[in-house]
């Protein structure tokens, strides 16, 4: 179906795997739903679709119907978030196999066939790397805008770095709103006010320096946001208020830096604090 009618196309990548980056994408749809924005969520993460699990779809399968001689999917719907993935069409257990462009194929195929309908945000989560997924998700959707999820690690810093340069390479053009760090640190449930750095620091603003765009947020680790995922139940299950806060802050801070993308308005980026530093 045409993604005209979507108004902000939001890109969550990652240089790598293991960084929460569908946690991230998941989240964030989520909190926009509840801030009143029409929302989809696809996932383009092919080899891996976990999506149907975070979101509590895990044994539902889609619905097509023709429209002459395409089909045409409805998306399942979670958490007042529209939500299209190839885990719909296949068993928990199946192994993708495919080449590179039998994967992009398919992901033309969810794009152009589902019916979104008119949606404030489409989130996209993107499988990690710089390979063909995101090539073709930067022909399919021009208009899109990115988010980096990096950790603080160093090795993470790299491999986050190339995920930035990549959206900023003159054959993609496509805008970074900002860097999300996740896991900056361990705060145990009982204990609100600790902080643990298990990973080292800085990362995530050592690359927003770097691209000269904002770090929108800090995310902790919490005990039972993995919990959580692994039963289909977003971070507004958790018991911690931590998590909450800080989506609720990151899907304004996204809001914001779409709009002022599509308006060509430059932002004082020492404006954004971000969230539990």
């Amino acid at each position: 179906m045409k993604v005209h009618k979507i108004k902000h196309i939001v890109l969550v990548a990652s240089g790598k795997g293991g960084v929460g980056k569908s946690m991230v994408a998941t989240n964030l749809a989520v909190s926009l739903a509840r801030e009143g924005y029409k929302t989809g969520l696809l996932d383009a993460d092919l080899y891996g679709p976990s999506l149907p699990l975070i979101m509590g779809l895990e044994n539902e399968r889609l619905y097509a119907s023709k429209d002459g001689d395409k089909e045409v999917y409805e998306p399942l719907v979670s958490y007042d978030v529209k939500v299209m993935s190839l885990g719909f069409m296949m068993k928990p257990e199946d192994a993708v196999i495919w080449r590179g462009p039998m994967a992009a194929s398919a992901l033309t195929s969810l794009i152009e066939n589902t019916n979104w309908g008119d949606l404030d945000y489409l989130i996209v989560d993107t499988p990690p790397g710089t390979g063909d997924i995101a090539i073709t998700l930067a022909q399919k959707l021009p208009q899109s805008k990115a988010l980096v999820v990096i950790t603080p690690q160093k090795i993470a810093l790299a491999d986050g770095r190339k995920a930035a340069a990549m959206f900023a390479n003159s054959g993609m053009n496509i805008p970074l709103l900002g860097i999300v760090e996740n896991m900056s640190y361990f705060t145990p449930l009982n204990h609100p006010n600790e902080k643990y750095l298990l990973f080292g620091k800085g990362g995530g603003a050592q690359l927003a320096k770097e691209m000269d765009v904002p770090l929108l947020v800090e995310l902790p680790m919490v005990t039972d946001v993995c919990e959580l995922a692994d039963n289909g139940k977003t971070i507004f299950a958790s018991t911690s208020g931590i998590m909450v806060e800080a989506f609720q802050l990151l899907a304004l801070a996204v809001d914001e830096r779409c709009r002022a993308v599509d308006s060509r308005q430059q932002i004082n980026y020492s404006e954004f604090k971000p969230m539990m530093s």
